[in-house]
C-alpha cells in the first residue's frame, strides 16, 4: 500500500482528496490545525476503508508546522507517496482593507508552506525514483485579483517550473485548478456564495477524480471541468488592462459581500 499526506484534509477538496484515496487503498497522513477533527476522520476512514490513516496537527502558518509536516515528508522508513498540497484560506476584503498580517500568513500558507513541502517530498520521491505531487491552486492564478489571486499564480508558475526540472526522475508534479466548490472555504472567510450562479459550482469529489486522472496523464495543469477550461480559454484573448476590470467587477459581484 502506498501513502498519501494531505494537508488540510478536514473539509472541501482535501477531504474529497482523503475519501478517494482511502477508498482506493492509500494509507493516509492526515494534516490540519483541528486534532479532534483530524481523529474523527482518521477513525471514519480507517473503521470505512481498513486502510491506516496517521494524524499530524500542524498550522502551516507557523514555521513549527511547516517543519513538521517536512519532517514527516522527509521520513524515508515510512515513505510518502503522494502529497497533496491543499491547505489555503481567503481574505475578506480588497487590498488595503485587509490587515497586512493576515495577508502575510496568507502567502506564508499558499506559497512558503508549498514550496518547503514540496522540497521535501520531491527530495526523497526523487531517491526512490518516483512519487508524485498535488498543489491545489485555483483559476484566481489567471486573472489579475489580489492577493490570493497572485498567490495561486505563483502556486501554478512554480509547480510547472519544478516539474519540468524534475522530467525523467519518476516523480509527477501539478497545480490543480479549480472554479467555485461548493466547501466551507468562503464560509470560513465570510464571504456570501447567494449570488454565484449554480452553473458555476463544482463538486469536490468530481474535481479530486479529475485531478488524480490528469495526473496519471502526467500534466502538470488541471482545470477540471470543461466550463472553467473555456472560460480560462477566453481569459487568455482579453487584453490584461480589461482582463483586471472584469474581474474587479466580478469578484465584487461574486465574492465577499
Amino acid at each position: 500500500m502506498t501513502t498519501a499526506l494531505i494537508t488540510g484534509s478536514t473539509a472541501g477538496i482535501g477531504a474529497a482528496f482523503a475519501r478517494r484515496l482511502a477508498a482506493d487503498g492509500h494509507n493516509l497522513v492526515l494534516v490540519a490545525r483541528d486534532t479532534k477533527r483530524l481523529r474523527e476522520q482518521a477513525t471514519e476512514l480507517h473503521d470505512r476503508h481498513g486502510i491506516e490513516a496517521e494524524v499530524l496537527t500542524a498550522d502551516l502558518a507557523e514555521d513549527d508546522g511547516i517543519e513538521a509536516v517536512a519532517a514527516r515528508l522527509g521520513d524515508r522508513r515510512n515513505a510518502v507517496d503522494l502529497l497533496i498540497n491543499n491547505a489555503g484560506f481567503g481574505n475578506k476584503g480588497r487590498f488595503l482593507e485587509v490587515p497586512r498580517a493576515d495577508e502575510l500568513r496568507m502567502l506564508k500558507v499558499h506559497c512558503e508552506a508549498v514550496l518547503r513541502l514540496t522540497s521535501a517530498a520531491t527530495e526523497a520521491m526523487r531517491e526512490r525514483g518516483r512519487g508524485g505531487v498535488v498543489n491545489v491552486a485555483s483559476v484566481a492564478a489567471f486573472v489579475p485579483r489580489g492577493t490570493y489571486g497572485a498567490s495561486k499564480a505563483w502556486v501554478v508558475q512554480f509547480s510547472q517550473g519544478a516539474a519540468r526540472d524534475l522530467a525523467g526522475s519518476g516523480v509527477r508534479l501539478m497545480a490543480l485548478c479549480p472554479g467555485f466548490v461548493r466547501t466551507e472555504f468562503h464560509q470560513r472567510a465570510g464571504m456570501g456564495t447567494d449570488n454565484i450562479p449554480n452553473w458555476m459550482w463544482l463538486d469536490a469529489d468530481k474535481v479530486v477524480a479529475a485531478a488524480l486522472t490528469d495526473l496519471a496523464r502526467g500534466r502538470t495543469l488541471s482545470i477540471p471541468d470543461p466550463r472553467y477550461k473555456a472560460l480560462m480559454g477566453a481569459a487568455k484573448l482579453v487584453p490584461r488592462g480589461l482582463l483586471g476590470g472584469l474581474s474587479s467587477r466580478t469578484g465584487r459581484k461574486y465574492g465577499p459581500q
